[in-house]
């Protein structure tokens, strides 16, 4: 009887429960988007075929390109596709109008209109970019066929945007209906674990507790985090109204999170500071109050943050920040009985500024995240946006390199008259767009092209030696599943998306059978050596001119996120500090990416990133309240403190623009004499950072000088020059 009930016993094992979940959460997921990718495909032919479309692989294709794991970006993916697919197709309609039949300066604009579209694609790098993408592609895909005969090129580009809609219906259909990923689940997911791991790695700084490893890889996480829930809250507009309707409250999260994360950094770097300098005394001093919040936080650290977590962490929030004036009053009594030095005290000060801007932005994020249970609410209104950062060399050096391409291989074609130069010359144009967006595009060329040669292999024995003996439609899919399988396996692998993008896009675009299947080998040799060929040159191109992950981009990214302070300096205030934040993570973001396997780069450009963060919030800050400053004589715009934080703020453009020694000297000298006419001012109120303007002034301008004197800095490391620079 007992041998009878252990399959039972198993099935009902908590055990077996859990591996199953594990699985479905991960490789289940795989196989249940590999099953959609074949029933979408599948579905697609089927209807392609019976409609009659010229080339029912194009909408095919365009399953393998717009299917995804969740059904937000499908229609995120779908709705720009579209998009690109019309403006391509009309731009080359006027193309042929304009130069019928006349190849030379027919082919010189196509390389101009595809230069423009990679170079927007590098430029946009979320779904937005694939619009771009498809615009260069499906001109080249219209136009080069339709250069011998002009008459047919509007019906082409209507084929072409017949096809490829219908490949984005029924992949949006499928993926919403079978086994539906919701982008917006995994935004909440995303949103609720990252205050927990926040929480954990405040409360480890507070304490002192955290290493510098640590410290530096959890600040890349939670740049990621940000970038990618940016372009995630894109995505989940399109496929839930419940996110849609609190889309406003979801980008001030995340501006709101990349707030408190730079004010934690900056108490974190100063404390750090505190504890390396020595003595202790000053530390000791303050770790009262730091240890009341980091007593708070334990209690969220490595968990969710629902919705009523959050309400009850800002009701929390809210108490600590009323009592932390007097508490900070009582602190500074008690430490002045120790008879600290000017400058003891200034960090003293400047710390508990740092503490206190640190829990109000803390507990904004708290109360924004609460408000997301209501339908709607009064923190909707945000209009601060998330404002992304590219070199504008960087896009151009994409359009350079895409133009390039398609004119040597386009004249090439026209020079050999090979009859398989148009599909070369297409095939490359496609290969460029979609690598131009990725961090190295002659790694995911060459990928394409190693993944296009097996395709080839194997179309060339399903087409010539398995098509003529099957019969029906059925037989044919069971034929293409094993190939499909393997190609979606692959794509869905990041490490290995190029090898599977080639197998999929590329077997299809060759062998899979037309309404009319013509069995032609010497065309099919043809057109694969033709593919090949043009994605190994795009991959040569990739890593000869200008390749984006090369050395001069490193340098050129590291000057435009130096540059992050200057626009601290002279941008716009309103909305300029959500600006600041998100413009200096997406640089660091893409420069990050862009180094990967160069650790040293990445360390230096994280750096740069931390001292411009620092330096650039305080400036911010100081311009804040300087904005606000009540009318009293000691607040006016001709008070020498004024004018030395003016003078202050050249030197520190000097700095960050040209990092040599004799400037830093200057910032420093420019710093200090700031921090002087600020403590020889008098003023009406009390010096207590929350009623004194110039007390808020002061701190910041000493944190700008601890920044600048920091041994971590990329700052301290510059090589040394000759004397002291007169004072400014």
């Amino acid at each position: 009887m007992s041998a009878m009930t252990l399959p039972f016993r198993w099935l009902a094992s908590l055990e077996w429960r859990r591996g199953f979940f594990e699985w479905a959460r991960s490789d289940g997921v795989t196989w249940v988007y590999i099953f959609k990718v074949l029933s979408a495909a599948f579905l697609t032919l089927w209807l392609a075929m019976r409609l009659e479309l010229p080339q029912p692989r194009t909408a095919m294709i365009t399953v393998f390109i717009v299917m995804q794991l969740q059904s937000g970006h499908v229609f995120a993916k779908s709705f720009y596709r579209l998009l690109g697919t019309l403006a391509g197709s009309s731009v080359m309609v006027a193309l042929i109008a304009i130069f019928p039949q006349n190849t030379e300066l027919f082919l010189p604009s196509l390389a101009i209109w595809v230069g423009i579209c990679s170079a927007g694609a590098m430029r946009y790098r979320n779904f937005r970019a694939y619009g771009f993408v498809l615009a260069g592609y499906t001109a080249a895909m219209v136009g080069l066929p339709a250069l011998q005969h002009p008459d047919g090129a509007f019906m082409a580009a209507v084929w072409r945007v017949l096809e490829i809609s219908l490949g984005i219906l029924v992949s949006t259909l499928v993926s919403a209906a079978i086994l539906p990923q919701s982008a917006s689940a995994s935004m909440r997911n995303a949103l609720y674990q990252r205050f927990g791991v926040f929480a954990g790695f405040v409360a480890e700084g507070l304490r002192g507790d955290s290493q510098r490893d640590r410290f530096e890889s959890s600040n890349v996480r939670f740049i990621a985090e940000a970038v990618g829930l940016e372009s995630l809250r894109s995505v989940t507009a399109f496929e839930d109204p419940h996110m849609r309707r609190r889309n406003g409250r979801l980008g001030r999260m995340n501006s709101e999170f990349m707030a408190i994360t730079t004010r934690f950094n900056a108490l974190h770097q100063l404390l750090e500071r505190l504890r390396q300098r020595g003595p202790l005394q000053i530390v000791t001093a303050i770790e009262p109050g730091l240890d009341a919040l980091a007593n708070l936080l334990d209690g969220y650290a490595g968990r969710s943050l629902t919705h009523a977590d959050a309400a009850r962490l800002a009701e929390q929030l809210a108490a600590y920040k009323d009592d932390l004036p007097e508490r900070v009053r009582s602190l500074r009594a008690a430490y002045l009985d120790t008879a600290p030095s000017d400058a003891d005290l200034l960090d003293f000060h400047t710390a508990y500024e740092l503490l206190y801007r640190f829990v109000d932005d803390l507990h904004s994020y708290a109360q924004t995240h609460a408000s997301l249970a209501e339908h709607s609410h009064a923190r909707e209104q945000w209009d601060e946006p998330y404002v992304a950062q590219t070199n504008w060399l960087v896009s151009l050096a994409a359009g350079v390199r895409a133009a390039f391409i398609l004119l040597v291989l386009g004249s090439f074609w026209l020079a050999t008259a090979w009859p398989s130069g148009a599909m070369m010359t297409l095939i490359a144009a496609a290969t460029v767009g979609l690598s131009a967006a990725t961090p190295n595009p002659k790694r995911m060329s060459f990928q394409m092209a190693c993944g296009t040669l097996f395709g080839a292999l194997v179309g060339f024995f399903e087409t010539f030696f398995v098509f003529p003996w099957i019969d029906g439609f059925p037989l044919l899919c069971m034929v293409l599943a094993p190939v499909f399988v393997v190609g979606a396996f692959l794509a869905s692998r990041p490490a290995y998306a190029g090898y599977g993008l080639g197998l999929l896009i590329f077997f299809s675009t060759g062998s899979v059978p037309d309404n009319l299947t013509v069995y032609n080998p010497y065309t099919f040799v043809n057109d694969y050596i033709a593919m090949v060929i043009g994605m190994l040159v795009c991959a040569a191109a990739g890593a000869i001119i200008l390749p984006p992950n090369s050395r001069w981009l490193w340098s050129r990214l590291e000057q435009d996120l130096r540059g992050q302070v200057l626009f601290a300096i002279s941008g716009r205030l309103r909305g300029l500090g959500s600006a600041f934040e998100s413009r200096t993570r997406d640089l660091l973001h893409q420069a990050y990416g862009l180094a990967v396997g160069q650790p040293q780069v990445q360390s230096k450009l994280l750096r740069w990133m931390f001292v411009v963060l620092e330096v650039g919030h305080a400036i911010i800050e100081l311009r804040k309240e300087q904005a606000i400053l009540p009318v009293h004589p000691c607040y006016a715009e001709s008070q020498p403190w004024r004018q030395a934080i003016r003078v202050m703020g050249r030197a520190l453009a000097r700095l960050f623009l040209q990092p040599t020694a004799s400037n830093h000297e200057r910032a420093l000298v420019a710093v200090d004499h700031a921090i002087s006419r600020v403590q020889a001012t008098d003023e009406p109120f009390a010096r207590h950072f929350d009623t004194s303007a110039l007390r808020r002034v002061q701190s910041y301008l000493h944190f700008i000088r601890t920044s600048l004197l920091d041994p971590q800095s990329p700052l301290a490391h510059l090589p040394a020059t000759q004397g002291l620079p007169d004072a400014p």
